[in-house]
Formats: C-alpha cells, structure tokens, sequence
C-alpha cells in the first residue's frame, strides 16, 4: 500500500528481492547496500526494504530455485583501503613533515594538495593548536618554484605539485636549486605532453625531461610509485631524500595512478626518523675548522650545511646560482668550476645507494626481461602471465627511481638474451637513459614504447613480444 506515484520510483524493487532469493543473497546486506545508496537517509531505507522482502518471500514460496547460481560472501578486498594516488602523496608528505606547499592549479595533479589541504589542518598543528605549515597558491608555476626554494633554503620542508606544462615553467628554478644545493620535492602527475597535450589522459612522458631538468649539466634524483603504497612511501622518502642530497627531488606519478581510486594495504606509520641530511648546528659547527658550505668533506659529493637562525657566526653563507668555490664565494675560475661539476657528479653516483631499490622477479628458466616502471606494472605482470601460457618464459625488473643501482641492473640485464624496456611514451625515454649508463649492453635492450593516452594494456604487450620473437 503506498501512493500511486511512488510505485514507480520503487517497482524495481520487486526484481530486487526475487533476484535476492534466487541467488542467495541475504537480506542484511541489501539493506546495507540501500543505506549508502541513499546516502544513510532511513526514511527511503524504510520506503524500499518492505517491498524487497515481500518480493522475497513470495518468490521463495513460487519460484523453486532451478540454477546453480549463487552468490558467495567474498574476502578479497579484507583489510585492504581504497583512495587515489593523489590522496596517498598528500598523505606520505604530511607524514613525511612537510611544512610549506606552493602550487598551482593543473590537472592531474591537484588533487595532491587538495588533500594536503584536507588534512593538514587535522594532522599538523603545533602543542598551542596552530597550524604549524603554510600552502600558498602561487599566480604561476614559476613562482610556486621559487617559494618552495626559498622555503627549502630556511629550513623548512617543502614541494609543490603539478604536471608537464608546469615542469617546463620550473625548469629555471630547478637550475638555481640545482646549483645552489637547496633541497625541495616535485610532484609531476603525468599527462600527455607537449604543449598542453592530452590533459586528462595518461602517459609516462616527463622521464627524460626531468631526469636532467635545466640547462647545462644538470641531474636530479627521481622516484617512480607504481601503487598508493608507493605514493605513500614516496610521499615521505622524497623529502629525507631532498634534504639528504640537497637537491631537487621528482616523483614521477601519472594520471592513472593520481586521479583514479586504487586497492592497496594500509599504509604504516614510517618506522624510521626524519632524516635531515648533512645539517650543522651552532654548537656542531664550533668543531669544524674552516668551515664551508661546499667542501666535499666526507668524498660523497654531499656537503655540509647550515639553516637560517644558526647562532654561529660561521653559519652564514651566499646561496648563488652562479659560479661559486667551496666557501660560496662567487668564482669564474675554470679548475674551481670543474672541480665543482665533479663533485656534484659524484653526489649524483652517492643518491644511487640512497634511493629505493628496483624490484626483481627473476625467472631462472627466462631468456628475456622486461624493464619497466610506474603504473605499467600490472598489465606487464598479467601479460608475463599470457606469454608463459604460450610457452614464453620472461624475468621482471621493476624501476622505482633513477639513477638505477648500476650493479643490481647490469646483473639483470646480463642475465637475458634479450631485454624490452617497456614504457608509455613515444622515444623509449627509459631505454635511452639505460643505454646512456650501460653503453656495453646496448646490444641486449629493445624499446616497446607507446603512447595513445590510454592506460598500457597487457594484450599487446603480448602481441609486441610475440612479433619480435616471430
């Protein structure tokens, strides 16, 4: 009994609780299932669950259950969370103690400090209850740079968020950060490049671009998350990373792994301390004599530094993006410039021990490995999956930053006849790199690049293994 107009909006009902007895499902869970379809409001609950068990009842006394169809309680997603990539970044980065965020607006990256704004004003507040971090919205990328370089060179923990168009406005920034050795951390969520490109597709086409982001020989250290796990890691371990080479650090995201919601473990608490690096403070720095900030003491090519506030009168020193000695005194002399180069080139080999380790999963009966990185992971496995059942055995090493651990990739890639670099760009912007640090082995790499925007699919990975074995 129920208005006339009402029936309509709720006749489906009746499918509902038929189909409900037929196939076991329990009525509980269909009164969940109505709960957050309409949004936790009872009334409309109270409105359509009558009607399903009703339906329910007379279809168990008239429809005997003739098919073997059943649905069965499954636990797969047990224990599991489900957010975005954008979403664990901001998390990883709060966590991480990030202080100062500047940014401007570009998909597919926004959604990394709108979830900083999210939570920082949840998660970070000093012991009086005040926010203890500032988030500026920056009139452009180039401005965004600068404000976390400055805030890098205070001190404070910093980065920004954007995608390729805003990387090419930062190219400046990144140069002076670079050379004057500050640190900070940069969020690119790829998207389909250049110019504006595609930009609400996915692709992995800022490799190259920001592996050696500014004019001259430049070098930065680079994360690749394949997962929001890795987002998360990542989110904190960039800012240890920044801070410990003093350096520009860059994960390298994309817009499948940024926008779209994921499946993942929930993330743990980092179990190991912030790490700052090579910082003096005021009493730490009246044991060194001579100090200056860009002597290569300890032969890693990282100096040591000092922070803004620092009471030590020796403390202070000339950030320049010019020409400079150990003593940041301005300098055009050739040895002292090379002498410079070098070390920062040796500071550059030091990061390859500090970044995360490529992941192996060696196949001993395999003649050929694939290479990849990023988000294209899951359709490699699953293509691995479809090559075996063709007989084809194959080994996978997974990236997740560059500069590569020279030893652990030269040992894969010996150990195969043949190796595809695999990635979602037009020049196989990866395989270029590899065949830059192991000219030795150019013979045993082959490119499979693509790009059409749309996420990698593992049927024609298959079908570009399958072709070049034919």
């Amino acid at each position: 009994k129920m208005p006339p107009k009402q029936k309509s909006y709720v006749a489906n009902m009746v499918y509902v609780g038929a189909l409900a007895w037929l196939i076991d499902i329990p009525l509980a869970n269909l009164e969940e299932a109505l709960s957050v379809q309409f949004g936790g409001r009872q009334k409309l609950v109270d409105i359509n669950m009558p009607l399903i068990k009703q339906s329910y009842d007379w279809a168990k006394e008239n429809l005997p259950k003739q098919n073997r169809f059943k649905v069965e309680k499954m636990n797969k997603t047990d224990g599991l969370i489900m957010m975005t990539g954008n979403e664990a970044a901001a998390l990883g980065a709060i966590y991480g103690g990030v202080s100062f965020v500047s940014w401007y607006p570009i998909t597919p990256s926004t959604g990394i400090v709108d979830n900083l704004l999210k939570y920082l004003p949840k998660l970070r507040k000093d012991k009086d209850g005040n926010p203890s971090y500032a988030v500026v919205q920056a009139e452009d990328e180039l401005a965004a740079a600068g404000m976390i370089i400055g805030a890098g060179w205070a001190g404070a923990r910093s980065m920004t968020a954007t995608s390729g168009p805003g990387i090419s406005l930062m190219a400046e920034f990144t140069g002076l950060a670079y050379v004057a050795e500050i640190p900070t951390v940069i969020w690119d969520v790829q998207r389909v490049g250049p110019s504006t490109g595609l930009p609400t597709r996915t692709a992995q086409c800022d490799v190259a671009f920001v592996y050696t982001l500014g004019h001259g020989d430049t070098n930065n250290p680079v994360l690749l998350p394949s997962s929001i796990e890795e987002a998360f890691e990542f989110g904190y371990k960039a800012l240890d990373l920044a801070d410990q080479l003093q350096s520009p650090v860059f994960v390298l995201s994309d817009l499948d792994l940024g926008m779209n919601n994921w499946m993942g473990h929930p993330f743990e608490y980092p179990k190991e301390d912030i790490k700052r690096g090579k910082v003096l403070d005021a009493q730490e720095l009246t044991e060194v004599e001579n100090y200056g900030r860009y002597k290569d003491i300890d032969g890693d090519g990282i100096p040591y530094r000092t922070i803004p506030g620092n009471s030590n009168p020796k403390s202070a020193w000339f950030a320049r993006g010019v020409g400079h000695d150990e003593y940041a005194v301005y300098s055009e002399d050739p040895e002292v410039f090379a002498a410079t180069m070098a070390r920062k080139a040796r500071k550059f080999n030091t990061a390859r021990s500090l970044l995360p380790e490529a992941e192996v999963k060696l196949n001993k009966k395999a003649e050929l490995g694939i290479i990849a990185y990023g988000t294209t992971r899951y359709a490699i496995e699953e293509a691995i999956d479809l090559l075996k059942a063709q007989g084809l055995e194959l080994s996978f090493l997974r990236l997740k930053a560059l500069p590569v651990d020279k030893k652990l990739v030269r040992d894969f890639i010996e150990s195969h006849k043949n190796n595809y670099v695999i990635e979602l760009n037009r020049d196989g912007q990866v395989f270029r790199i590899l065949q830059n640090e192991f000219p030795d082995l150019t013979s045993k790499l082959a490119s499979i690049a693509h790009i059409d925007g749309m996420p990698l699919m593992a049927t024609w990975v298959k079908e570009q293994i399958l072709e070049d074995q034919a």
